[in-house]
């Protein structure tokens, strides 16, 4: 039956930019205060950062290397929520990394500290290494990685890039759900998108196919079927979770494509729209399956997917990033393509990496090895003028005492970090690390690092690291 034109009007209709369950990326109180801002600046902020983004200019890494393939040609038209750190800022007070170090010291050695113990603390207006305890030794990162796969993402794709899901007629007659490495995905408005378009076209009985060749295998983590982590799929909806929940540990699907597929079927039934089997399609490549578009959906923009895996810690959203990470770096889209473009495109970016090596994208793998420096300079740099694309790995950073997995921490009574310290954090077996930035009592940003093997206490290693953090902050 040949596929009618009325199709494509039913397309453009019907395509769905969905606004996420991040709720625009920024948090209410920074959108608000942006929006105050930029109406008491009658726009002089708005037209500022319109004009840095249509200058055309490659940014300058931090080694001064140009990055005309990593900047993204268009940037968000909103001025940056934190205030970029300025070549200019005034000079370090004499004695600054003296008095730093002797808070530092002792704390490294802190019950529940284990034996191998580094940091790295740089003031970011100026570059200066202000703490250094063996901060070139690269040790397990954990979750800390995930700043690494996120200044790789939003370098190569931009912060505005979209994961596409697409549902295809072919050739064939199938009606074909193509995944576009969207963990995110919800699948009722693009159910409704293309019944719409089947009914326009007089299909009310298909055959549904279901793709997922966009990524090269293996779907399965080395740690397995795991509560952290569903299968690593092109296609799935909700993170492949069975219990509802949006984040964190859950039961996961075994084979997220099939279920996505199944859950589609069922909502396009309810459409009126009768299924009559549901099978892996064969004949799409790379994430392209021939034939007519009948509808799409869109994933939040990246700076929003970004923000989300780092406040949440989601390994789903970080090993997504990964394979997109690959795909833009021309390897495969795999584990070990997206470790091995991450490092290509950190490199590119001048960012110090002594003894790093990358396996997945979510820190999940117990070989990472990451140095403290690394984790720094990659802070420092989403903090420079010159790379505005970086922002929301600062703006994603858990609050101390207030959100994502920070939210349990640095809540004690009269804690002088709680809402100070903006950190990404790093938990396995034996590995405990923080990450993130504090702007101190001089008002100077300052980025840190610091990371710990072979603590046999989680609770006291977390304790040990906090207080390092809360001592960055009060310096």
């Amino acid at each position: 039956m040949a596929v009618s034109a009325g199709i494509g009007a039913v397309v453009a209709a019907g395509t769905a930019a969905a606004a996420g369950p991040w709720q625009g990326g920024q948090r209410t109180a920074e959108r608000r205060f942006a929006a105050a801002r930029d109406a008491g600046d009658h726009g002089s902020a708005g037209s500022t950062g319109a004009t840095a983004a249509g200058n055309g200019k490659a940014a300058t890494g931090a080694a001064g290397g140009r990055l005309p393939s990593l900047v993204p040609s268009t940037l968000p038209s909103a001025a940056p929520v934190l205030a970029p750190a300025g070549a200019s800022a005034s000079a370090l007070p004499a004695g600054t990394a003296t008095a730093l170090a002797a808070k530092l010291d002792p704390l490294l050695t802190a019950d529940g500290m284990g034996p191998v113990r580094t940091g790295a603390v740089i003031d970011v207006g100026s570059g200066t290494v202000l703490y250094d305890h063996d901060d070139s030794t690269a040790t397990t990162p954990a979750s800390t990685t995930k700043l690494a796969t996120a200044t790789a993402a939003l370098g190569l794709l931009g912060p505005e890039k979209r994961l596409t899901t697409r549902v295809v007629l072919d050739a064939k007659g199938e009606v074909v759900l193509v995944g576009g490495g969207d963990p995110t995905l919800t699948l009722g408005q693009l159910a409704t998108d293309t019944a719409k378009a089947l009914k326009a076209d007089g299909r009310t009985r298909i055959a549904l196919g279901y793709d997922t060749s966009l990524y090269s295998g293996p779907s399965l983590h080395p740690i397995g079927h795991n509560e952290n982590l569903a299968p690593v799929t092109a296609l799935m909806d909700n993170e492949g979770r069975l219990d509802g929940s949006s984040s964190g540990p859950a039961q996961r699907a075994w084979d997220p494509a099939a279920g996505a597929a199944s859950a589609f079927a069922q909502l396009l039934g309810k459409q009126g729209i009768t299924v009559t089997g549901v099978s892996h399609a064969r004949g799409g490549h790379g994430g392209s399956v021939d034939g007519t578009t009948l509808a799409t959906h869109a994933s939040a923009p990246l700076s929003d997917l970004v923000e989300r895996m780092l406040t949440n810690s989601d390994n789903d959203l970080a090993e997504a990033l990964a394979r997109q990470v690959a795909l833009a770096g021309g390897q495969p889209a795999s584990f070990a393509g997206g470790a091995a473009a991450i490092k290509a495109a950190l490199t590119r970016y001048g960012v110090a990496l002594p003894g790093a090596s990358f396996h997945d994208g979510s820190g999940l793998d117990h070989a990472d090895r990451v140095a403290p420096v690394t984790l720094a300079r990659l802070l420092a740099l989403a903090a420079s003028p010159a790379h505005p694309e970086l922002r929301s790995v600062l703006t994603g950073l858990p609050v101390a005492g207030f959100t994502g997995t920070l939210a349990g921490r640095f809540d004690g009574s009269g804690s002088a970090a709680a809402g100070l310290v903006h950190a990404k954090t790093g938990t396995l077996t034996g590995t405990n690390t923080i990450a993130g930035t504090v702007v101190t009592s001089g008002g100077r940003l300052l980025a840190f690092s610091f990371m710990t093997q072979g603590g046999t206490d989680p609770v006291a290693t977390e304790s040990a690291l906090d207080a390092l953090a809360t001592a960055v902050a009060t310096s």
